[in-house]
């Protein structure tokens, strides 16, 4: 029992701290005045318009990111000789923070969706081909040998039996991916864009008083990361994902 209502208790308790926390404050907002300013923002159809734009970002960068990532961490990860020449890029390349892309997108693209989706698909394809590389070069002999000897070979042994073998790491790296990008998206929405979830928080701190629309952007920002993560989540339950290690849990 305890264990079930563990995680909702959490929840309370911090409800409870900010509340006892912010009483006392003009300018920090109570868990009340945020529930309020969330309600005035759907009232007003900005709320939805905000959620949307950032969705659509995070899913273009995301989607294109994951669609390259995936192939050529494949590649990486099965011919020793394409390793030796990506990887040193890509480990370069990799340390860079997708914050410190922000000039050069805006230089490139401009103000508007093109220089987040970029950001977001810079932030999103690194983590995705380095977890695929490791997921193919983990791949036990024992199963590409039997794949073999059915007469497996080419694309249909990756297809058959290096992929389904490699998905539970391709897909950690995909969860891992996606909460960086959601990360981005927000940043380069408070510098590049005039639309989002990361607009509305600047936006609002910009107007002086409304920072109670600055924690519920922030509330918002964590409502839709946790969803996406289990929605990740789901993906790890997969047959096709929990074969590989041979437990029910």
């Amino acid at each position: 029992m305890l264990k079930r209502l563990g995680p909702y208790l959490i929840v309370v308790l911090f409800i409870g701290v900010w509340w006892m926390s912010a009483s006392g404050s003009v300018i920090f907002p109570t868990p009340l005045q945020v529930l309020t300013g969330i309600a005035e923002l759907a009232r007003q159809g900005t709320l939805m318009q905000h959620v949307s734009a950032s969705l659509f970002r995070v899913s273009i960068g995301y989607g294109l990111a994951v669609l390259l990532a995936v192939p050529v961490g494949s590649v990486m990860g099965w011919y020793p000789g394409m390793y030796r020449a990506l990887n040193p890029m890509v480990q370069l390349l990799r340390p860079i923070s997708p914050i410190a892309w922000i000039p050069l997108s805006i230089l490139w693209f401009g103000v508007g969706d093109l220089s987040p989706i970029f950001l977001i698909f810079l932030s999103s394809f690194f983590p995705v081909v380095v977890s695929t590389v490791a997921g193919v070069h983990l791949v036990e002999q024992q199963y590409i040998r039997a794949g073999q000897n059915f007469g497996l070979s080419g694309p249909a042994l990756y297809r058959q039996v290096i992929f389904p073998a490699a998905l539970p790491s391709i897909i950690t790296g995909m969860r891992v991916a996606l909460g960086v990008a959601w990360l981005v998206v927000v940043a380069a929405e408070m510098v590049a864009i005039n639309s989002g979830l990361g607009y509305l928080i600047i936006d609002s701190r910009n107007a002086g008083t409304r920072y109670d629309l600055v924690v519920a952007g922030m509330v918002i920002i964590g409502i839709i990361g946790f969803g996406l993560d289990v929605l990740m989540r789901r993906l790890e339950t997969l047959d096709e994902v929990r074969w590989r290690y041979g437990t029910g849990q």
